[in-house]
């Protein structure tokens, strides 16, 4: 199983995220990744760096790291722009990105409404997620956020990871029985037992909020000869 950090971004500058990039790589962590909001979640007042950008600029520093967004969210852009700003990133970091996406949900609608931006159907944003990954399952891994059922329905259906956010290992074994899985979440009070655990329900990669220690990671690792 492979391990990633969210890298953290509701700052005012990337210096705390460069910061904690070199930390984490140092520790051996696979993959870099980095919300995508126009605000920290209930908090309108509070800066937040686009992902893309940092990623990119993160993925010149570190060669050899796996980056991504978790999950880029469709509809605050076009799915061309979006799909371009993919492929943008994968020339800068060749094989090394993750194209995660996301449709939003009620918690997330009010960064859409803030800025004019239509808040779309459900259905249309699953229509939206499938487009994005038809245009670049070619080219880098896809992943899915996790939700109902239709839309994992529909992430199986293009060949996507379905990523669960802070799911029990009961739900991951269970969603792995039909594709890969990916975990995702807050750090738990054990991180080794959660690790552990993750990884024997078949998750591939465990990817932590940024409060997690990384020496911890790095022990796991050590530890599990992962």
């Amino acid at each position: 199983m492979k391990l990633g950090v969210l890298l953290p971004t509701f700052r005012n500058g990337a210096a705390d995220a460069f910061a904690f990039a070199d930390r984490a790589v140092d520790a051996g962590v696979d993959g870099l990744f980095a919300y995508d909001h126009l605000w920290p979640m209930g908090s309108p007042t509070r800066p937040s760096l686009a992902p893309f950008p940092l990623l990119a600029a993160v993925a010149r520093r570190h060669d050899g790291v796996v980056v991504g967004p978790l999950v880029a969210r469709v509809g605050l852009v076009g799915t061309n722009h979006l799909v371009e700003q993919y492929r943008t990133l994968e020339r800068i970091a060749p094989s090394r990105v993750i194209c995660a996406l996301g449709s939003g949900d009620k918690l997330s609608a009010p960064e859409n409404e803030a800025y004019d931006i239509p808040v779309r159907s459900a259905d249309e944003r699953r229509a939206l997620m499938a487009e994005a990954a038809r245009e670049l399952n070619d080219q880098m891994p896809i992943w899915f956020g996790g939700g109902n059922d239709e839309t994992n329905r529909v992430a199986r259906e293009v060949g996507a990871t379905i990523n669960l956010w802070d799911a029990s290992p009961r739900r991951v074994r269970e969603m792995s029985t039909s594709g890969d899985v990916s975990w995702a979440g807050p750090v738990p009070p054990d991180l080794a037992a959660t690790l552990d655990a993750v990884r024997d329900a078949g998750a591939t990669w465990a990817v932590f909020a940024p409060d997690v220690n990384v020496e911890a990671l790095r022990q796991w690792r050590d530890a599990n000869n992962e």
